[in-house]
């Protein structure tokens, strides 16, 4: 009984440095907060392509495309007025990037994905009553 609970205890702690250890390495790899928005905005591009939404530390937001960006701060132009507008990168809060998909497509894809899955468990239970 004794060994049982030994062995449990050891492969606990075997799992729990291996995950402080991840975590460690995680927490030294953190670059300041300016140049990883920085890097995100560099990933993004510049012009038309370049469609992100800024919110900043005030709580407003701007979307746009980003069209011209350096190293302090960078411009964004609205999409249908085409107003600049320079922000500092000290002043952003967080940078979303707005080429995904829309809402209404990925319920459309979800749903057809369960309709067909539906049918395909329908199709296999008759196939399985005869």
């Amino acid at each position: 009984m004794l060994k049982k609970y030994l062995s449990y205890a050891l492969a606990g702690l075997l799992l729990l440095s291996a995950v402080s250890q991840r975590v460690i390495a995680q927490q030294g790899d953190k670059q300041p907060v300016t140049e990883q928005l920085k890097s995100k905005i560099a990933r993004l591009g510049i012009g038309e392509k370049a469609k992100a939404t800024i919110t900043l530390k005030d709580g407003t937001k701007t979307k746009g495309y980003i069209a011209r960006a350096g190293d302090d701060d960078f411009v964004m132009r609205d999409r249908k007025t085409d107003a600049a507008t320079t922000i500092r990168y000290a002043d952003v809060q967080r940078v979303d990037s707005n080429k995904g998909h829309s809402t209404a497509r990925n319920i459309a894809i979800g749903i057809g994905i369960g309709v067909g899955a539906f049918l395909a468990i329908i199709a296999i239970t008759l196939a399985h009553l005869d």
